[in-house]
């Protein structure tokens, strides 16, 4: 599912809907359009660029349901004064829409954060997982290339393309992957490479390791565990049931990614980017601690079952920055175990519940305005 917003400063004079006119007024500000913005990422991304003073367009699949939560908080009718946020339908499944679409925004900027996102439901379902994941990112350049070839083009590539290669990763390292979920990310990444070299686009790919947060979808193992502690603590459920407890990922915080994220359209060249924290964990090692942080036995409460084992396991991913470090002076200011008490105190307090409170703490001690 492709998801596109417009966010835009206030303003004296309302936006102008897409119904009105295809051309939309330009500010002083920058003009980014952003995929997948309904996700975890999208969603902290279009705040934070509204928050950078940018106008961000949006589109939305036409639907009979309206998956919007993690994006309500910005959205006014359009026909209010000082609208941010417009959502406007097309296809992304073929190029014309694409065309279509760049004509009319015009962005400065391109995040493309859209995709099937969970590895297992890659194995269910994987021409769909490609179609949107590796043919989405073709589509995207192939139009870039003949209307757009100046646009700034961000593909989110994914940790899970290492797949079995030992860790730690970097971005000289091999490229094993063993889901189908890693072979569409693969796909657009190498894509992203090719189109830069041949047709001379400023695209670049950032390869985020596993990175969570309160909005991280609740099939997510991390969201997952944490929304079980909440129903377990109200009285709601008693067990939860888990895949492979020993698998090991770099976990980071998603808010701190995408900021890396516009990070690296702005430098002056292009490149490819590893993004991680160095720290690699067990999903045994995140059990136990987001239990022991809320006060519960977590071997009284979580039982494994095996059909949620992936056909194919990725033992280990573990992130080396360095060169993200050194070319973008990038340094995670959130650990595994901040991350683990942001997110158990935020599934406690949607319940009603009242939070143990570490994890406001540390988001108020290490983001500034646009993220508390």
């Amino acid at each position: 599912l492709y998801f596109f917003m417009i966010l835009r400063p206030p303003s004296s004079t309302p936006l102008i809907s897409s119904a009105a006119s295809d051309v939309y007024k330009r500010q002083l500000s920058k003009l980014a359009l952003v995929t997948g913005i309904t996700g975890q990422d999208g969603s902290y991304l279009a705040e934070f660029l509204l928050y950078k003073g940018y106008q961000v367009h949006g589109l939305i699949r036409r639907s009979s349901s309206f998956n919007t939560s993690r994006i309500e908080h910005l959205y006014k009718d359009p026909h209010e004064k000082n609208v941010n946020l417009f959502l406007h339908y097309e296809d992304m499944t073929t190029l014309d829409s694409v065309y279509n679409l760049l004509d009319k925004i015009k962005p400065d900027e391109i995040y493309n954060l859209g995709a099937q996102s969970h590895v297992q439901v890659s194995f269910d379902m994987p021409t769909f997982t490609s179609n949107v994941n590796a043919l989405g990112n073709l589509r995207i350049l192939e139009a870039l290339k003949s209307r757009s070839s100046n646009v700034k083009f961000y593909q989110a590539s994914s940790s899970e393309m290492y797949g079995s290669s030992p860790a730690p990763q970097n971005e000289e390292t091999q490229f094993r992957p063993m889901s189908p979920y890693a072979v569409s990310k693969l796909h657009a990444y190498w894509t992203t490479v090719n189109y830069r070299e041949s047709y001379s686009l400023f695209a670049s790919n950032g390869i985020l390791f596993n990175h969570e947060s309160p909005r991280r979808g609740r099939t997510f193992v991390t969201r997952k565990i944490t929304s079980a502690i909440a129903n377990i603590k109200a009285g709601v459920i008693d067990k939860v049931y888990l895949g492979n407890l020993e698998s090991k990922r770099d976990w980071g915080y998603a808010p701190e990614y995408v900021e890396v994220m516009w990070q690296i359209l702005q430098q002056n060249a292009p490149d490819d980017f590893v993004i991680g924290t160095g720290e690699s964990r067990s999903v045994k090692e995140f059990v136990e601690f987001a239990f022991g942080y809320a006060g519960l036995d977590w071997s009284k409460h979580v039982a494994q079952d095996p059909k949620y084992f992936r056909p194919n396991e990725v033992n280990e991913l573990c992130a080396d920055s360095s060169k993200s470090q050194k070319k973008l002076n990038w340094a995670p200011k959130i650990r595994f175990e901040e991350i683990v008490k942001i997110m158990v105190d935020a599934d406690l307090k949607s319940l009603g519940l009242k939070p143990i409170g570490e994890g406001r703490e540390i988001i108020e001690a290490n983001f500034g305005e646009w993220h508390l």
